[in-house]
């Protein structure tokens, strides 16, 4: 589960130096249509592209330019935790995750889990009451599937499950209770799987686990890459506290903290039984939960001084290089935003204040844009400047673990009933489709969450009928960063069609002239808009363009999808 509470105050000497990468990239970088371009250019597919007209005269200007900056779309990114599939309005999402606290001790063959820090250290039945082995997850996963969307399934890797459902509260009042109230949980069978395990052996396999899931979905795990992919545990830099009892902890202080070397070797006994039963599904990891997971993994004993993400990635390719496969595919992270508004309240607290839903809407330029610095713990005793999350993680990548692919399996920007949370998780999602990101899962902190909601159909249903952002991101800027951003795409398949969204992170009004060069003259634009009116996109009709340019003025906190064709 999300960690949303605040970390020991972080010393002047743990900064961090921010790793390259050059500003938001490109869909909400710098510039505008103030720069000059020349008549023509040759697109990736050899057409001429067309120089647009120049429209009235505006307080914004966005350039689209579709031979630049062109990146293919991971459709992963559109991602929640255990999303109900069969719900209208998130059908059209792409990616399904289970996930959480209640997964590090899940009992795959009683679906008994233990509760943690969340709920008295508790073993009971709170994932399932069925007895049927993974009916806990086998539910989710076909509804996920039938609708036409991938799963990741995490697997539990702190060495103990749940081994009964007897509630009562924490596990610590029965005696010797590691022994008693949970089984062993091993990375590796070693003998002939079966999808009906022993009880009684006080032992569970976790390889066999993912057999059960193969032999139970036979159809997602063919072709070159499964449709069910692995995740190994949940936030392990967190388990002292959240999973205290697992850690040797019989009271209220904090269980044994995870060194590098553990989480290590967990990691590749756990993932090499993985790739071992299922090669063809994606291994991720290591789910950290923030920041300070980051840089040294929740001040592990034996850090040294070392940066934990890039002595992770230097681990899993000396893994590779060793024994001649890749066993951690997609480097994992979870990202609830420190970001804080000017009256010092968090971002991700329930609070739609006027201050709050400010630092909201300008929240996400911390993954993307390197001249923004939010008001948090991070950039006041880290970083001590701009976050620029994207560019740094994949600069991490780039130098330690090259063709490592990039997730966040747990993130959310509040707002989940107001605009400003509409309008961010817009942002957000541009942010990962222009940037590589590979997978990203939002975990709702509310039961229910209309307006960002909202945020993904104006990239996944913003007509009502499953329209969609292209498989293809564009170069777009604007010339105000502040108080706009804009993202665009086409498909890789069709030049005839562009969709572009445009964000107003402001509390008024804007005017926007956009000119778009691309080697087809459009002569329709047709306008969606997300507003404080309605979390759902609200059809706005027929924008007039003429020479790929379009004169709009978009509401305060809103978000506009337009669609473009001949």
């Amino acid at each position: 589960m999300k960690s949303v509470a605040p970390f020991a105050l972080l010393a002047a000497v743990f900064a961090v130096t921010a790793c390259g990468g050059g500003g938001g990239g490109g869909s909400s970088g710098g510039g505008g249509s103030s720069s000059s371009s020349s008549s023509s250019a040759s697109s990736s597919s050899g057409s001429t592209i067309i120089t647009p007209s120049v429209p009235a005269a505006a307080s914004i200007s966005f350039e689209v330019h579709s031979d630049q900056d062109r990146l293919a779309i991971s459709p992963l990114i559109y991602g929640i935790n255990s999303g109900d599939f069969s719900d209208s309005r998130i059908r059209h999402l792409t990616f399904n995750r289970a996930g959480g606290n209640r997964i590090t001790a899940y009992n795959w063959e009683t679906n008994a889990s233990n509760a943690g820090n969340d709920y008295f250290n508790q073993n009971d039945n709170y994932l399932s009451s069925s007895s049927v082995p993974g009916a806990a997850v086998t539910g989710q996963i076909q509804t996920t599937l039938n609708a036409g969307g991938e799963y990741v399934m995490s697997i539990p890797m702190a060495g103990y499950v749940s081994a009964d459902e007897n509630g009562g509260g924490d596990v610590n009042q029965t005696p010797d209770f590691i022994h008693t109230r949970f089984n062993v949980s091993l990375p590796k069978k070693g003998t002939a799987f079966t999808t009906t395990p022993d009880l009684t052996d006080k032992t569970v396999y976790q390889d066999e686990f993912v057999a059960f899931l193969k032999t139970t979905f036979p159809s997602a795990f063919t072709g070159s890459r499964a449709k069910i992919s692995f995740m190994l545990d949940n936030e392990p830099d967190l388990w002292s506290s959240t999973h205290r009892r697992l850690r040797g902890s019989v009271d209220a202080s904090e269980g044994a903290k995870l060194t590098y070397a553990e989480l290590f070797q967990r990691t590749e006994d756990f993932a090499s039984a993985i790739k071992d039963v299922a090669p063809n599904a994606l291994v991720f990891g290591p789910a950290s939960y923030g920041w300070n997971g980051y840089v040294s993994l929740q001040d592990a004993p034996d850090a040294g001084g070392r940066d934990f993400l890039n002595t992770y990635l230097d681990e899993m390719k000396a893994y590779e290089t060793a024994h001649g496969r890749r066993i951690v595919d997609v480097l994992d992270l979870h990202w609830y935003p420190e970001a804080q508004s000017s009256s010092n309240v968090r971002i991700t607290d329930n609070d739609d204040s006027t201050a709050v839903a400010e630092a909201r809407v300008q929240a996400p330029r911390s993954l993307y844009d390197d001249t923004y610095t939010e008001k948090s713990w991070i950039t006041q005793y880290s970083t001590g400047g701009p976050i620029n999350l994207l560019p740094r993680i994949q600069a991490k990548i780039d130098a330690h673990y090259p063709g490592t692919k990039m997730s966040f399996s747990e993130y959310n920007y509040g707002g989940a009933n107001h605009i400003s949370g509409g309008v961010a998780q817009a942002d957000v999602l541009g942010a990962f489709a222009s940037h590589g990101v590979f997978a990203a899962n939002m975990w709702p902190l509310t039961g229910s969450f209309p307006f960002i909601l909202g945020g993904f159909d104006m990239y996944r249903n913003f007509d009502g009928s499953g329209a969609a952002f292209g498989d293809t991101s564009i170069k777009a800027a604007t010339t105000d960063l502040s108080s706009t951003a804009i993202y665009a795409s086409v498909d890789a398949a069709n030049d005839q069609r562009m969709v572009v969204v445009m964000i107003n992170r402001t509390a008024a009004a804007v005017t926007t002239g956009t000119r778009v060069w691309h080697n087809v003259l459009f002569t329709h634009a047709h306008a969606y808009q997300l507003t404080s009116a309605s979390s759902a996109p609200v059809d706005k009709g027929a924008v007039a363009i003429s020479g790929n340019a379009m004169s709009l003025t978009l509401p305060a906190y809103s978000v506009t999808t337009i669609l473009l064709t001949p």
